[in-house]
């Protein structure tokens, strides 16, 4: 495999094209239509990654992750600056699910919620940290320290 591509379905598709281009810097590749004129798939190029985006269709088992109140993934972004990333998401109506951070497996971190409930994370490397001490550091999490 050499290409990768997210297919999100989201509430609503012209609403969802404008919020990606706005937080995301998201441009328009392809639009498809449907007989009715309203559109069926937008496919935009963030950043070299291909996103097709879907409204959920009567019938089928797609859905947004706000319809089934569960998002089971996070889409990160690596960043040269999380803070106005964040800033820049946020303005553009994304809910902030985790502030930005300073984390210790060392990037500075932010995650949030697009309308449809896709979450979105923003990592600014910081520093280079070593296997053993992130291995640690999980360990000490677990242990509830």
């Amino acid at each position: 495999m050499t290409d990768f591509a997210l297919h999100l379905v989201v509430e609503d598709v012209p609403a969802a094209v404008d919020f990606y281009e706005r937080a995301l810097g998201a441009s328009v590749t392809r639009l498809l239509h449907l007989p009715d004129g309203s559109i069926a798939i937008a496919e935009l190029d963030i950043d070299g990654l291909q996103v097709a985006l879907a409204a959920p269709v009567p019938g089928t088992t797609s859905a947004t992750p706000r319809s089934t109140a569960t998002s089971v993934a996070a889409y990160r972004f690596a960043v040269p600056d999380a803070d106005a990333a964040m800033d820049r998401a946020t303005s553009a109506g994304a809910a902030v699910h985790a502030p930005v951070r300073d984390a210790f497996w060392g990037v500075r971190t932010g995650e949030v919620l697009d309308p449809s409930g896709h979450r979105w994370a923003f990592d600014q490397r910081t520093r280079e940290v070593p296997v053993e001490e992130i291995e640690a550091q999980l360990a000490r999490m677990l242990d509830g320290a």
